[in-house]
């Protein structure tokens, strides 16, 4: 597959049907952070496409495959002294898992990341029960720097 039928876009309107769709998805939930919320309605995905249309320069990115909203991915720059780092987040729809399209879509937002805005690092977490999202990390040029045991508590779990 050519990382050329990978397209990073800026999401828009007509995403909010496959966005709520796909991520309404308690297996996809479970690997994200807290603020997602489940079930994911329509409102929610409205709400969130209409927050990121603000963002100056864009560091969210609808993943889209043959026309088709596939996921999302994004960049959150740190503060301080940390200021020249992002933290990676990103997440495939479930019917699209196995197909090697989280290392192309990982390549093209951190050749983003390094050219357009300058970032000296790139981070990204993984919850300890998805191996998957760590291969498609070290197929996209990152190193395992170390592994936090008992760090992650989803809400959920208190």
């Amino acid at each position: 597959m050519s990382s050329d039928q990978v397209i990073l876009r800026s999401f828009n309107s007509s995403d909010i049907d496959s966005l709520s769709e796909l991520l309404n998805n308690k297996k996809i939930w479970d690997q994200l952070r807290d603020y997602l919320p489940h079930p994911y309605s329509r409102e929610d995905a409205e709400q969130y496409i209409n927050s990121k249309a603000k963002e100056k320069p864009i560091l969210t990115f609808a993943v889209e495959m043959d026309n088709k909203l596939i996921g999302n991915i994004s960049l959150k720059p740190q503060k301080d002294i940390h200021r020249h780092s992002a933290e990676l987040g990103y997440w495939i729809g479930e019917p699209y898992w196995g197909n090697g399209y989280a290392p192309l879509a990982i390549q093209k937002i951190v050749t983003y990341g390094f050219q357009e805005l300058k970032l000296s690092r790139i981070f990204a977490t993984v919850m300890e029960n998805n191996p998957g999202s760590m291969k498609a990390l070290t197929k996209s040029w990152f190193k395992l720097e170390g592994i936090s045991k008992k760090v992650l508590l989803r809400m959920t779990d208190t």
